[in-house]
């Protein structure tokens, strides 16, 4: 696993409240999205021009490109995180509604540390109670809707952690992954292998495209992509696996947050405790060793 010099806590502290921000609100914004582009083609535009902007300005920079070694890895992980993580939330998206959604992807982070034990070592005891009082908090928030309403949206949500945190273990263990360019390397392979995919289903966009699926769309590409992908993979390999997925245990107050906001959705007392449960569980994830 590549450990570049760590930063600060409040270094850390800080980009963390900026990925639970742009990420939390993904859900909304696929949920706008979703009215005019369909799940597969959502995600190739949203990662292919996140992808081909983050590229040529990296660039420009002086960045210095990937060899055809790094970009067969790209296509690997970039299928995992694009295609079955975020591709597969879509799909489970159109059934499921946001707040719900994003309680299913909290369990990321138990996978996470699963895959990622065995290659490197488990969680240790403080991360492990962490997100076991994490995953009882989004399990209360989400307690008086449940999931029998739609199991098999939920089910490929479920399915979707599951890749996604196998995508987010193998990131790392490509050294030629490690370079700043793989953040939009990941992006267009990914975006490229959606679009296919998108074009093999016969997918067609909704057009005229509504006002909030435009907004959606903007929010999905510049703030969750360009900024939130790239602040992930430097989690990714900067600190511990547990920490690095803890946004997922966050979605949930976001997306009930936003639900609320701007959906009408009405927030009770047992949400207001469930949040309560999962900030502890994130607590202990943010004070587990070596973070």
């Amino acid at each position: 696993m590549v450990q570049p010099s760590s930063p600060g806590r409040s270094r850390i502290v800080a980009l963390m409240l900026v990925l639970y921000a742009v990420w939390g609100s993904v859900f909304l914004a696929n949920k706008f999205s979703l009215e005019s582009f369909p799940p597969f083609m959502l995600n190739a535009v949203r990662f292919l021009s996140a992808g081909i902007f983050l590229y040529i300005l990296l660039r420009v920079k002086g960045e210095e490109g990937l060899n055809l070694r790094g970009w067969l890895e790209s296509f690997l992980v970039g299928g995992l995180l694009f295609i079955g993580g975020a591709g597969l939330l879509c799909v489970g998206q159109q059934w499921v509604a946001s707040g719900l959604s994003a309680t299913l992807l909290a369990t990321t982070p138990l996978w996470t540390v699963l895959f990622a034990g065995i290659w490197e070592k488990m969680p240790v005891p403080m991360e492990w109670a962490g997100l076991i009082i994490g995953i009882a908090g989004v399990a209360l928030l989400n307690l008086e809707k449940g999931i029998s309403g739609n199991p098999l949206g939920a089910g490929v949500i479920l399915v979707a952690s599951v890749i996604w945190a196998l995508g987010s273990v193998l990131n790392n263990r490509f050294r030629d992954l490690g370079k700043p360019i793989a953040s939009a390397t990941e992006m267009i392979a990914g975006g490229i292998l959606l679009l296919l995919l998108s074009m093999v289903m016969g997918e067609r966009l909704s057009w005229p495209l509504t006002p909030r699926a435009t907004l959606g769309m903007f929010h999905l590409v510049v703030f969750a992509s360009i900024i939130g992908f790239t602040l992930y993979r430097f989690m990714l390999r900067t600190v511990r696996p547990a920490l690095a997925t803890s946004y997922t245990l966050i979605n949930p107050i976001i997306a009930t947050v936003l639900g609320a906001l701007f959906a009408g959705e009405r927030v009770s007392l047992v949400a207001v405790a469930a949040m309560a449960v999962v900030l502890s569980g994130v607590f202990l994830v943010f004070r587990a060793r070596n973070l």
